[in-house]
């Protein structure tokens, strides 16, 4: 079953990437989670490098500053709210390098939870989708 679940993974990847570079000006912005930490990456598809790249394991992340009482209501919490400071910290990096824009990669996850939370965190810093 895991083994199912992985090849329909990578067939939306692989789905989702016929359509979508990234440039020098308008980088792709890839995602990955794992069950611990998750990674923003940001590539230049042309010349094939990885420009920079933020996880919730790289420092600078303020885990003490998190809310992790689950009777805030509309406040991100746990996994969530790292993934939005991932966001966030990438478009800080982004912004510092002169890039605005970015083509967001969700590399075959669906769009909720903590890739949905690490896109907010990456516009609420400043760039542009």
């Amino acid at each position: 079953m895991i083994i199912m679940i992985k090849d329909q993974l990578k067939r939306r990847h692989l789905r989702i990437r016929k359509k979508i570079s990234g440039t020098k000006e308008k980088p792709r912005l890839c995602v990955n989670r794992s069950n611990k930490h998750i990674y923003a990456i940001l590539i230049n598809d042309l010349t094939h490098r990885v420009i920079t790249t933020v996880s919730s394991a790289s420092e600078g992340l303020s885990k003490e500053q998190l809310s992790t009482d689950k009777k805030d209501k509309g406040k991100l919490t746990g996994k969530s709210a790292v993934a939005f400071q991932v966001g966030a910290l990438l478009a800080e990096k982004a912004k510092s390098m002169g890039i605005n824009e970015v083509v967001f990669d969700r590399a075959g996850y669906r769009y909720h939870g903590r890739i949905k939370a690490i896109a907010d965190g990456a516009r609420k810093g400043g760039l542009k989708f």
